[in-house]
């Protein structure tokens, strides 16, 4: 929701060409996809725009059978935006789209950590919370495309609210990336702990702070992980009750905190799942670029 992140994938899978442009700089659509015509033209031209099998596109609430992106939680343009029709008029050639999480659990699954796995769960932690559920190595897609929105799932009802949805107690008001910095900055607001992200201005704190403090020892850091790990971990063993997946991935940004969200998350799983899947779920980290899985994932949709 942050930024769009932009490859040329070649033939035999490989990203060639990346670009990043950032899309909460763009109030509407329209501007967004100018600025995508002015990267990409060129590139196309210079390959010869008969050979472009097309453009596929991830992105937050898109509905793969539209193309259209529908109530976006977090992006600036509300509403039905119709970018594949858009797109595809504005560059001239196919265009095919999908929710963001689902265009990195396809690139995951096919040729990262996801790879060895027919059943498994691609969880996207990052501004939001997202999932690609991939079931007999098929991506799940539901009646209208949008099955997998995990991180709405409520795991704290009444809880914090979310003001992108609307919400209280889910997933996504914890387990994002400014979910744990909120759990971080009520930490330091309580003055229970002494702690390095003191530093900073609350408003300059991000996740990656908190990692590098986990890293470094302090309490308040590893505390919230613990926190954030324990329910994730409760919504993974609940998302295990209905999918009887082999694995768990982790992506995107706030994955970077490895086994400091893992091991807690891992354990509260555990705790959670019924005899019959317990210690037959594997909890791993994404094995390719952020950017990369995404590129790849969205890529694949129109080089089948």
């Amino acid at each position: 929701g942050t930024s769009t992140k932009i490859g040329v994938v070649d033939s035999e899978g490989r990203i060639t060409e990346h670009f990043t442009i950032l899309t909460s700089e763009y109030k509407r659509h329209t501007d967004f996809i100018r600025e995508i015509q002015r990267l990409l033209m060129p590139v196309i031209e210079q390959a010869g725009k008969d050979d472009c099998l097309g453009i596929g596109v991830g992105a937050p609430n898109a509905n793969y059978y539209t193309g259209n992106i529908e109530h976006p939680v977090n992006l600036n343009w509300k509403g039905i935006t119709p970018l594949g029709a858009d797109l595809q008029q504005a560059m001239g050639l196919r265009v095919k789209i999908t929710n963001d999480a689902n265009a990195a659990a396809m690139g995951e699954h096919t040729l990262g950590a996801a790879k060895p796995f027919a059943h498994c769960i691609v969880l996207t932690l990052g501004t939001g919370v997202g999932s690609g559920i991939i079931i007999h190595n098929e991506l799940l897609l539901g009646k209208d495309g949008f099955a997998g929105e995990l991180g709405h799932t409520i795991v704290l009802p009444g809880g914090r609210y979310h003001p992108g949805s609307g919400l209280r107690g889910t997933l996504e008001a914890y387990c994002s990336a400014p979910g744990v910095v909120q759990t971080a900055v009520e930490k330091l607001d309580s003055g229970e702990y002494q702690s390095i992200l003191s530093r900073w201005n609350k408003q300059e704190i991000t996740s990656r702070h908190i990692t590098e403090g986990a890293q470094q020892g302090d309490r308040l850091c590893r505390d919230v992980f613990e926190e954030t790990g324990s329910l994730l971990g409760m919504a993974m063993a609940n998302f295990a009750h209905f999918s009887s997946p082999e694995a768990f991935i982790f992506f995107g940004g706030l994955s970077r905190a490895g086994n400091w969200l893992i091991e807690p998350a891992r354990h509260s799983m555990e705790a959670h799942l019924l005899e019959v899947y317990k210690n037959k779920i594997q909890v791993l980290p994404g094995s390719l670029p952020e950017s990369d899985a995404a590129i790849l994932g969205a890529a694949s949709l129109v080089m089948k």
